[in-house]
């Protein structure tokens, strides 16, 4: 016969000091004392609160449902039936292996003796297993909650910051690598004459990654930058918003400058190079606004004799009604 070992720790446990080496040294030693062979082991780090997508745990039933039969599967071993069962749905999939695939649970720690009592038991642990489930989810939104009123962001800062443990009076920090390379993000942005991808070219010339793997900046998370009120000192927390504490990173006008140009309100066009392509002044006759061309003639020594023309954008009438300039 042989059996199944699953190992699990939460995010949290993971910084208290659990371990799933131990977890897997203690079943281990279990199985071989018994004289069990392990067909395989699932370990996984994830996440206590409601309704986190489990897909290893997932994966792992289905799993031992496929292959029960064939590897002769008779036991799922865990260091503790928290391990496993989280929440009384856990428990009744726990069950339903049982009845199904005749795999019965066993422990290191925690023994259940046979019939109404046993069932009692573990039907009584897995209750305590939900409730310190629910009771950590609680506390844990209790203290993020907490953190916002106080003007903190709960959780991972964005790019540009840092979370500093350590400094309970300022917990989120300007990094000294990035922050300056959201400084230049919206420094270059709101000069209205570059795209996305234009931005991200000149980001990598410059040598500004978005991270050690990643050399270049994608669109998503440029465009996630520079949507991002927490620059400007904003959070919006449980549909609730607060004013930061921590140090902004962008002037409100110049946030501004680049949500105006995102929704097209004061996109630059054409080549900034190129007297008026910008379209920035208007024609004193018509009011239309001023564009301009660099045309080239060929010379009949060989060279080239370039000069700039500017019109008004109206095409009908610039030539007749409106001032065009050569020079």
């Amino acid at each position: 016969m042989s059996i199944v070992i699953w190992a699990r720790v939460s995010s949290r446990e993971q910084k208290e000091g659990y371990s799933l080496d131990a977890q897997l040294r203690a079943t281990r030693d279990r199985a071989e004392r018994e004289g069990l062979k392990v067909a395989r082991e699932f370990t996984v780090a994830e996440s206590a609160k409601r309704g986190a997508e489990r897909e290893q745990f997932n994966a792992m039933v289905a799993w031992v449902k496929k292959n029960a039969k064939r590897e002769m599967i008779s036991h799922l071993l865990a260091h503790k039936l928290d391990r496993v069962c989280r929440n009384m749905r856990d428990a009744v999939r726990m069950q339903e292996l049982e009845d199904q695939c005749g795999v019965k649970l066993m422990f290191v720690d925690n023994q259940f003796g046979p019939g109404a009592a046993g069932a009692l038991s573990f039907n009584v642990m897995a209750a305590v297993a939900q409730y310190y489930s629910d009771n950590l989810r609680t506390e844990v939104l209790k203290g993020m909650n907490e953190k916002a009123r106080q003007g903190w962001l709960p959780g991972h800062s964005p790019f540009g910051y840092r979370n500093v443990t350590a400094d309970k009076d300022e917990p989120i920090q300007i990094d000294p690598v990035d922050g300056p390379t959201v400084q230049r993000i919206f420094e270059l942005y709101s000069r209205g004459d570059t795209t996305y991808k234009g931005l991200a070219d000149a980001l990598a010339a410059e040598g500004r990654r978005h991270s050690k793997s990643q050399l270049r900046f994608p669109h998503q998370t440029l465009s996630y930058i520079l949507n991002n009120r927490f620059y400007i000192g904003e959070i919006e927390w449980q549909g609730q918003p607060y004013h930061e504490r921590h140090k902004t990173l962008v002037e409100c006008a110049t946030f501004n400058i680049c949500q105006d140009i995102m929704n097209g309100r004061n996109r630059r066009t054409g080549s900034p190079k190129i007297p008026y392509g910008g379209g920035l002044f208007r024609c004193g006759f018509c009011g239309k606004a001023m564009v301009g061309e660099e045309i080239k003639r060929k010379l009949m020594n060989g060279g080239c004799n370039s000069h700039f023309r500017a019109y008004p954008i109206n095409n009908e009438q610039s030539i007749f009604t409106c001032f065009v300039v050569d020079w």
